[in-house]
């Protein structure tokens, strides 16, 4: 079993090559976004961009939630309203709210005084999706990588929008069962769910591909099942999980970087 890396590496990412060298798995590390041939690889991690590209070529399926995943909880989940639209139509928005792409970053995920400050649609089709939401203040940020319907580890990693690793609290852990409990069907088996303390409640922040989700301060050996799980072998993808298999997203912009270290 071998899995494929970008060419550049943050942190994170090279506490999983190594946990992957621990179990006795192969690595390979391309030098660019081009697959050279006779390369064979089951497994990636890797940010969109990169994967986009390279998984197609070597047979791995990426799951990841849907991207109205987050826009379809309850709002007792999210304690804020948050719809998903077309970019365009973000055009017309004259108040500040919090927007990002679903599952990319095409669109950086940042507040934005009004939809004016948006890339234009000389940079984006207007058909793009964005996920817009009420701005919140989270004072503790905790990262669940989830498996097969549980909790499989979990940090926490910011608080008060500022960084603070550290591990999960018992209540994180235990609103990450919770929601498990009632929309784990809604989620591929292996899947990353952020999750936050706002007002003193807890809230579903946002989902993301495991495949591209850095480990924080979690016990990378138990991060890296979920990420071989989260983009193994298209063949080996359960019936369960092929409805959240990622199509592959190539823009007209320019979308092959240098480097695409991908985990964040």
């Amino acid at each position: 079993m071998t899995l494929v890396l970008p060419p550049r590496l943050t942190a994170s990412a090279e506490s999983l090559r190594d946990a992957a060298h621990r179990r006795g798995l192969r690595t390979i590390q391309l030098r660019t976004f081009e697959v050279p041939a006779g390369t064979r690889a089951g497994h990636l991690l890797a940010g969109p961009s990169f994967a986009d590209v390279v998984a197609p070529l070597l047979g791995i399926a990426l799951l990841e939630a849907a991207p109205n995943w987050l826009a379809r909880l309850p709002r007792d989940l999210t304690r804020r309203e948050i719809d998903l639209v077309a970019i365009g139509e973000a055009y017309e928005l004259r108040r500040p709210a919090f927007i990002k792409s679903p599952n990319d970053k095409n669109i950086p995920a940042m507040i934005y005084t009004d939809g004016s400050r948006l890339p234009g649609p000389d940079a984006v089709d207007r058909r793009t999706p964005v996920l817009v939401s009420d701005i919140a203040d989270f004072t503790a940020e905790y990262r669940l990588h989830l498996l097969d319907g549980v909790v499989h580890a979990g940090s926490q990693y910011a608080a008060h929008g500022r960084p603070r690793l550290g591990p999960a609290s018992t209540d994180a852990l235990a609103f990450g069962t919770d929601l498990l409990a009632g929309y784990g069907h809604t989620l591929p088996s292996a899947v990353v769910v952020d999750v936050g303390l706002t007002d003193g409640r807890w809230a579903v922040i946002e989902a993301n591909a495991a495949w591209a989700s850095g480990a924080y301060a979690a016990d990378p050996d138990l991060v890296l099942d979920v990420v071989l799980r989260a983009a193994g072998p298209t063949a080996s993808v359960s019936a369960r999980d092929r409805r959240f298999i990622r199509q592959p997203q190539r823009p007209a912009a320019a979308r092959r970087p240098a480097a695409d270290s991908g985990t964040r």
